[in-house]
């Protein structure tokens, strides 16, 4: 199965929004650690300020209204207990060390360090629990002195969801006061107004990548369609050489190499026209000479053989015209074309039916497109004894099928009838008449126009050719030098 796109335009998409993805990535994740740090040290501070201002309230208070004095400062938050357990040791982790280390670190610098201090920093309880983390969390006990630990690269922990925060001092009198500070989960949690904005970003990102790359790739599109056009018809209008740079310089090269094209073929059709057109002057002398004869059998060959060749001489220079036809397209009634044709063939007794109907003209070389069908029409008169014309059209697309009764045609052969003077053996063979051009420059015609001609063999006998004519694709105006 294929993973990446298969167009430039979505590889160019899916790399940008691929960095601009591990970007807002990276960024969210030092944001996210940088806000832990901050809020670690504003939570760490502000409850290692509180410990301190009970420390200082008990101290300075009778010891008969400490425990009174206890019960009215535990309130959410915090709970104040008077000789509680002890805060124990555990086997902590280093992190969980870490963590207590910076809150023991910041309780001596609001308490000082002449008093014994006791930290710890665990899970909390459920909100609004009134009692002691529990003693096998994680703990640590801290003493005054020189030895203290100070604060490790773990402290960002302490912002975590449900954290609990235990201290414990002693007081002048040798009690130990127990303060539980618990961190709300809302302190802790990540605020929605960042995933909001991350959304935003990258949904911006995402717009701005689709109509930049869109952009840039649109010139490709544009040299696309001029090529794919190009090889329909040489003659088409010059791409504009504007734009960026490099596609300037690729719309100027693509200029340059239809300018050689139209020069070769130019001077290519000039070349044979020459030489069809010249060879008719010895044709004609040799048909004088021919007369001349005493065998009338032997006369009777050379004037065939000459027919014959005066009709490739002419059918020859018919293709050649084709190709530098300067017919401007049109608007016309296919109808009345193809009607006139009837008629003009009913003169000659052949048999051609039509059936269907456009229903709205073709714009289009008017000339060039008669002589196409009427090659297609000719053919299957010729070896299909009679032609049957179905005219369907459609918003995009006109198609002109043309039916016969003939034997068909083998399908190796479908494609090389339409090759220069191929004539197959048979019942289409040279006795029949024509030089093999017919259909050659029916599709070449056919896709001067954005169409094609095709054959398919009829079920049961008979063939049918098929010319499309689409409506949208832009029609050869001239054939002229770009």
């Amino acid at each position: 199965m294929r993973l990446t796109p298969r167009t430039l335009f979505g590889r160019l998409v899916l790399a940008v929004l691929g960095i601009l993805v591990v970007a807002l990535a990276a960024s969210l994740g030092l944001h996210m650690h940088e806000r832990g740090e901050l809020l670690m040290q504003a939570s760490g501070m502000r409850a290692a300020q509180r410990v301190a201002d009970i420390v200082k309230l008990l101290d300075s208070v009778a010891p008969a209204d400490r425990r009174r004095i206890a019960r009215v400062l535990s309130a959410p938050p915090l709970h104040v207990t008077l000789d509680g357990p002890a805060v124990l040791s555990a086997a902590d982790d280093e992190e969980s060390v870490a963590r207590s280390a910076l809150f023991a670190t910041m309780l001596r610098r609001f308490i000082g360090d002449e008093r014994p201090v006791r930290a710890r920093v665990s899970e909390a309880p459920p909100s609004g629990a009134r009692r002691a983390p529990p003693p096998g969390g994680m703990s640590m006990r801290w003493h005054h002195g020189p030895n203290a630990m100070s604060p490790g690269p773990g402290a960002g922990y302490l912002n975590q969801p449900g954290v609990a925060l235990t201290a414990q001092v002693q007081l002048s009198n040798g009690t130990w006061v127990t303060v539980v500070n618990r961190q709300s989960a809302q302190i802790a949690s990540w605020p929605q107004r960042i995933f909001w904005s991350i959304a935003i970003l990258l949904v911006a990102a995402i717009g701005a990548a689709w109509l930049a790359v869109r952009w840039a790739i649109r010139p490709l599109d544009t040299m696309a369609a001029a090529a794919e056009a190009l090889g329909r018809n040489v003659n088409r209008a010059p791409l504009p050489e504007t734009g960026p740079v490099e596609v300037a310089r690729a719309a100027r090269a693509l200029n340059t190499m239809q300018s050689r094209l139209i020069d070769y073929l130019r001077s290519r059709t000039q070349l044979l026209a020459a030489m069809s057109h010249d060879l008719k002057t010895p044709i004609t002398r040799l048909r004088l000479r021919s007369e001349l004869l005493e065998d009338e059998k032997l006369r009777s060959r050379y004037s065939d053989d000459l027919r014959e060749l005066e009709s490739m001489v002419a059918s020859t220079l018919d293709f050649l015209r084709g190709l530098d036809d300067e017919e401007q397209a049109q608007a016309f009634d296919v109808m009345a074309m193809l009607e006139s044709m009837q008629d003009d063939l009913h003169e000659t007794g052949a048999e051609v039916t039509i059936e269907g109907g456009a229903e709205r003209p073709f714009t289009g070389q008017r000339r060039a497109l008669r002589r196409c069908c009427g090659n297609i029409v000719d053919n299957a008169i010729l070896y299909g004894k009679r032609a049957h014309i179905l005219v369907t059209d459609t918003t995009d697309e006109l198609t002109i099928v043309v039916s016969d009764d003939g034997p068909g045609i083998a399908p190796a052969q479908m494609e090389k009838v339409f090759e220069p003077f191929y004539r197959i053996e048979g019942s289409r063979s040279r006795e029949t008449g024509g030089t093999g051009l017919g259909l050659a420059i029916a599709r070449q015609i056919a896709r001067a126009h954005g169409g094609d001609v095709t054959l398919t063999n009829r079920p049961g006998a008979g063939l049918e050719a098929r010319l499309r004519l689409p409506r949208s694709a832009p029609q050869r105006t001239a054939n002229r030098h770009p």
